[in-house]
C-alpha cells in the first residue's frame, strides 16, 4: 500500500508540473524572449489569484473527504455553497423575504414578551459575523438532517443529496430573488470598539467583504510560516521518536528530515512569491486552518479512525462497536459547516451573490478527491492528496481562463478529468484487490 501511494503522489506531482509547464509555455506574452519572462501565468498576481481559487476548491474538497471516507457522497455541496453565501449576503444587506420574516418574528416577540425580550433578535441588516454565524447554524441543521435521512432512513446518499441539490438550488434563487446582490452591505466601513488592557481597538464589521480581499503583509507571512515550519519539525520528530520507542517500522531519521525540509522549502517559496504581489491571501490562511483541523480529526482522533473503519467495512465496524449512525451524521454536519465557509469565500471572491454561484462545485470537489487518491468506496484518502487534486483542478481552470477557452470546452475538459479520475480509482482498487 505504501509503495502504491508513493507512486500516486509522484504521478500527481508530475501531472501538476506538466500542466503548469504547458500553460506557462502556451499563455506567454507574444515576443517574449524566454518562456518565463513577462509570463502572465507566472506573474505574482496570477499566482495569487490561483492561490485564492485553489483554496476555495480545496476547502470544499476537504469537506467532501469527510463524507466520502465512510462511503457516502454529497451532491448538494455546490448548491449549498450558493445558498449559504446568498443567505449571509441578504441578511447583511437587509433585503428579501428572509429579512422580512425575521423582522416579523422580532415584532411578534416584542408584542408577546416585551421589547426587552426581543432585543436579542434584532431584525436585519445584521453585522457580517452575525449573518455568517446564522448561515452556519442553518447549514448544520440541513446537513445533519440529510445525514440522519441517509443512515436512519436507510436511503442512498446519492438520492438524498441529489434531492438536496435541487431543493437548495431553488431555495437559493428564491432567497436572493434571482437577483445579483453585492456583498458590500451596510457594514462596510463600520467597526466595533473593543477595549483590551485599557486600550481600545476598532474591529471591522464587514468580514464577508474582507474574506478574499485581505492579505497578510510580508513580515507577518514570514513569521507565520516560520512558526508553522517549526511546529511541523517538532511534530515529525515526536512522531519518529514514538515509532522508535514502540518498535514500529517507518521512515528513518534522515528521510523524515528530508521530507520536512522539502515541505519547509515549499512553504517559504510560496510565501516569498505571494509577497511579490500583496502578501499571503486570507483564503489560504482559512484553508490551512480547516485542513489542519480535518487532518487532525482524520489521522489523530477516534472519530477519524471510525470514519476509515466504516468506509473499509461497515459490517465489521458495527460488530466492533462503532456507532456508525452517529459518526456518519457528524461527518455530514462538519461537511455542512465547511460548505458554509466555502459559500462565504466563493461569494466574497465573486463580489456578489448571483444565481450561478456554486454551480458544479460539487463535481470539482469530487474530482479533486478522486485525483488525490480518495476511494469513492470509502476507507481511503488523505488531506494532502485532496489538496494536490484540488491544485490540479484549479491550475487547469486558471490556465484555460488565461488561454480564453470557451465555457463549453471548459465543461467538457472538467467532465473528462472527472471520468479519468474515477477510471484511475477503479483500476487502482482492482489491483489492490
Amino acid at each position: 500500500m505504501s509503495n502504491r501511494f508513493s507512486l500516486r503522489d509522484l504521478s500527481l506531482l508530475f501531472a501538476l508540473f506538466a500542466i503548469a509547464a504547458y500553460f506557462t509555455y502556451t499563455v506567454r506574452d507574444a515576443g517574449a524572449g524566454m518562456f518565463y519572462e513577462n509570463n502572465p501565468f507566472l506573474s505574482a498576481r496570477t499566482l495569487s489569484q490561483l492561490v485564492v481559487e485553489v483554496s476555495i476548491t480545496a476547502m470544499l474538497a476537504v469537506g467532501m473527504l469527510l463524507v466520502i471516507l465512510p462511503g457516502h457522497i454529497d451532491l448538494a455541496a455546490g448548491s449549498g455553497v450558493g445558498l449559504l453565501g446568498g443567505l449571509a449576503t441578504v441578511l447583511i444587506n437587509g433585503t428579501g423575504w428572509v429579512t422580512a420574516s425575521l423582522a416579523a418574528f422580532h415584532d411578534f416577540i416584542a408584542r408577546t414578551f416585551g421589547p426587552e425580550a426581543a432585543a436579542w433578535c434584532p431584525p436585519p441588516p445584521w453585522p457580517d459575523p452575525v449573518a455568517m454565524l446564522f448561515a452556519i447554524v442553518i447549514a448544520t441543521l440541513f446537513w445533519g438532517f440529510m445525514g440522519a435521512l441517509i443512515v436512519r432512513g436507510r436511503i442512498q446518499a446519492f438520492i438524498v443529496t441529489l434531492g438536496g441539490m435541487l431543493i437548495f438550488k431553488g431555495l437559493f434563487w428564491n432567497v436572493i430573488g434571482s437577483r445579483t446582490i453585492s456583498v458590500t452591505g451596510t457594514t462596510v466601513g463600520k467597526t466595533w470598539p473593543v477595549t483590551v488592557g485599557g486600550e481600545t481597538f476598532q474591529i471591522p464589521q464587514d468580514w464577508l467583504h474582507r474574506l478574499t480581499t485581505e492579505y497578510l503583509d510580508a513580515r507577518t507571512g514570514l513569521i507565520a510560516v516560520s512558526v508553522i515550519v517549526g511546529i511541523m519539525f517538532l511534530a515529525r520528530i515526536r512522531a519518529w521518536s514514538r515509532r522508535q520507542k514502540l518498535g514500529i517500522e517507518g521512515d528513518d531519521f534522515e528521510l523524515t528530515f528530508v521530507k520536512w525540509l522539502i515541505a519547509a522549502q515549499m512553504l517559504f517559496i510560496f510565501v516569498l512569491v505571494a509577497n511579490q504581489y500583496k502578501g499571503v491571501p486570507l483564503p489560504a490562511v482559512l484553508f490551512a486552518a480547516v485542513a489542519f483541523i480535518v487532518h487532525t480529526l482524520t489521522r489523530h482522533t477516534r472519530f477519524g479512525r471510525h470514519l476509515y473503519a466504516i468506509g473499509g467495512n461497515e459490517e465489521a465496524a458495527i460488530i466492533s462497536g462503532i456507532r456508525v449512525q452517529r459518526v456518519t451524521i457528524w461527518a455530514f454536519i462538519l461537511m455542512g459547516i465547511i460548505v458554509a465557509i466555502t459559500g462565504f469565500m466563493q461569494t466574497a471572491y465573486a463580489g456578489a451573490t448571483t444565481t450561478v454561484i456554486g454551480d458544479l462545485m460539487e463535481l470539482d470537489a469530487v474530482a479533486a478527491c478522486v485525483i488525490g487518491g480518495v476511494s469513492l468506496k470509502g476507507g481511503r484518502g488523505t488531506v494532502m492528496g485532496v489538496f494536490l487534486g484540488a491544485l490540479i483542478m484549479a491550475t487547469l481552470a486558471k490556465g484555460m481562463s488565461l488561454m480564453g477557452v470557451g465555457p463549453e470546452k471548459k465543461y467538457m475538459i472538467r467532465g473528462a478529468v472527472l471520468v479519468l479520475a474515477v477510471w484511475m480509482d477503479t483500476r487502482l482498487n482492482r489491483r489492490a484487490a
